[in-house]
This record gives C-alpha cells, structure tokens and sequence, in this order.
C-alpha cells in the first residue's frame, strides 16, 4: 500500500516538478549556445533558455520557501542528486540533432502553456501568480517552437525526414507528462494544480493541429516510458548532464560570484 501523502510534501514535490522541468530543458538548450545552426536561431535558443532558467528560479525558490529548512533555489538546483530530480523524461533526453531538439521544445512548449493556463487559477496565490508570470513567455515559445516545427516539416525533403525521425523518437516520452500520482491527486484535491490527465484532451488537439500543418504524421503508439524521475533512464541521461551543471558549486562549495 502506498504511503499517504500530506499537502506539505505533495505541494513540495509539485513545485520541485515544475522547477526540475523547466531547469534540466533549459540547461539542455542552453548548450546549443554558439553551436546553433545559424546566428539568429543561436540568439533565440539562447533567450528561451533563460526564460526557462528564470521560471526556475521562481519555482524552486518557493519550493525551499515551503520546505522551510533554510535552503534556496540555488541548493535544490545544485545541491540534489540524480535520483532527486523530478522532471519528466522529455526535458532531460540529450538534444540530438537541430530538429530533435526543437520537436522536443514543441512537445514540451504545448503542454507547459496549457499547464500553465490551469495554474493562473490556482488556488494558491503565489502558483497563480509564478504561472501568470511565466505564461507569457511560454506563449512565444509556444508560438516559435510551433513555426519552426511547421517549416522544417513541410520544407524540404531532408529536414521533412529529420523532423518525422525527431518525432517518432520523442513521441513515446510524451506520455509521461500526463501521468499522476498520489502527490498529483492532493493537489487537485486543494484546488492548487490540476490533474495531468485532464490536460491530455486539449494538448492532442493542439498537437495534432500543428503536426498535420508540418505534414508530420504521429506515430502510433500509446508506449510511455515509464519510472521518469526515479528509473534507471533517468539516473543515466540526468547524471551526466548534471556533471556539467553542478560541477562548479559541487568544486567550490559555498562560493559566490
């Protein structure tokens, strides 16, 4: 029988969630900086990162806040382990090639804005306001990621390919994202986060749109990677993405700029 969980865990590992997400895509991103394709897709890979290291900031920091043992955003970025993070796998999967990686953006961009809407009204006003905050920088990412994803798609005979690959590689990974727990359960409960499931209806038909004006074809499948945030999947793709990320603070602890 699964423990039960108290609203002060599962407001906690609800927010560590949102902030994990949006950290580990970010760092992801971020490492396409000075390797971009060309000079304008660089710049903006590079801005949606920050976006996503700012909402991070936000997030964890008002996870320490509720957790109340004196930590800070920065300690749960770069103090936790492998094993603690709790983003879902889709932000942590290595960037791969240019299309890759913005099919991963577009999969992802589509469910944080929907997200995000339901958290606008939260119960808890902070989540509303945090989710306020970041959902107009979202909406542009959504809005980029959605573009880029129709023109490679309906482009040229190679990228059309590159970008079903990309697709075909990522879409299993996506199931996750609607997937709930007992934590999840607590949240709908206090009327502070909604339920992953019931975002699934809305995102298929925001996906299946902007797929179908790419000419891209979902594949058909209903496999979801399971044990995201805690599986052996996990632990290997965040681990070494990790060894680049903590290394500083890990090297010097305490130390500041």
């Amino acid at each position: 029988m699964a423990t039960p969980v108290n609203k002060e865990d599962a407001f906690s590992q609800f927010l560590l969630r949102m902030g994990d997400n949006t950290l580990i895509l970010g760092h992801r991103v971020s490492e396409w900086c000075g390797h971009a394709p060309v000079l304008e897709e660089d710049i903006a890979l590079a801005n949606t990162a920050l976006d996503l290291i700012g909402q991070t900031q936000m997030w964890l920091g008002l996870a320490a806040e509720v957790q109340g043992e004196g930590k800070s955003a920065d300690d749960l970025a770069f103090l936790r382990d492998a094993w603690d993070f709790r983003n879902v796998l889709l932000c942590e999967v290595p960037n791969g090639d240019f299309g890759r990686t913005l099919m991963r953006q577009f999969l992802f961009d589509a469910w944080h804005s929907i997200q995000l809407g339901r958290l606008m009204k939260s119960s808890d006003e902070r989540v509303a306001a945090i989710a306020e905050k970041a959902s107009k920088e979202v909406a542009y990412h959504l809005e980029r990621s959605a573009d880029t994803v129709v023109g490679l798609g309906d482009g040229t005979e190679e990228s059309h390919r590159r970008m079903q690959e990309a697709l075909d590689y990522l879409w299993p990974y996506v199931g996750e994202m609607f997937q709930s727990d007992e934590a999840d359960a607590e949240m709908v409960k206090a009327g502070i986060a909604p339920d992953p499931a019931s975002l699934r209806e809305e995102y298929d038909v925001l996906v299946s749109r902007i797929l179908g004006d790419a000419t891209l074809i979902i594949p058909d499948s209903s496999f979801a990677h399971k044990g995201g945030r805690t599986g052996a999947m996990h632990t290997e793709h965040l681990g070494h993405l990790l060894t680049q990320m903590q290394w500083l603070q890990r090297a010097y602890p305490g130390a500041k700029w």
